[in-house]
């Protein structure tokens, strides 16, 4: 079973960097996830797909790897590019946009 090291992204309801500057160790699904015919919940047989490990640096998670004999890949971050917006563009004269009222 392969791991995947990653960098996640931030979430659609975050703005600041929390929780992102971590790299993590996650297994790569084995098998497929079923529907459950009596609740229709979503479930699977899977146990490693629970286990989720978090490192300072990418080089802590791909030794971490290495120790253990676990097969990785690595997927590096899109660098991400700095948004400069401030409320009062919004109302700005000039403004690209239309207005929608």
């Amino acid at each position: 079973m392969v791991a995947r090291i990653y960098k996640p992204a931030q979430t659609a309801m975050q703005s600041g960097p929390a929780r992102t500057k971590e790299w993590v160790l996650e297994y790569e699904p084995e098998a497929p996830r079923e529907i459950d015919p009596l609740m229709g919940w979503t479930s699977s047989r899977d146990m490693k797909s629970q286990i989720s490990l978090a490192f300072d640096t990418k080089e802590e998670a791909i030794a971490y790897a290495e120790r253990t004999g676990i097969p990785y890949r690595v997927t590096e971050p899109k660098p991400r590019r700095a948004v400069r917006k401030s409320y009062a563009d919004n109302f700005r004269f000039g403004r690209k946009g239309s207005w929608t009222h």
